[in-house]
């Protein structure tokens, strides 16, 4: 399967819509789950990375 690999270059709500399409790819879902993680005054749990797929949802 043919993934993008430089996740950065999409946005937020690019790659949130790519991560529920793909749910397998680890990799993208790492992408975002850092990128929520570093945004002021976003707070998420290690209980809340497990659940990020329904977060999202």
């Amino acid at each position: 399967m043919n993934h993008p690999t430089n996740f950065q270059t999409m946005n937020e709500s690019e790659l949130r819509s790519y991560v529920l399409a793909h749910r397998d790819n680890t990799e993208a879902f790492s992408a975002l789950a850092n990128r929520l993680k570093s945004k002021p005054g976003r707070k998420l749990s290690e209980g809340d990375l497990d659940r990020l797929p329904e977060i999202l949802a």
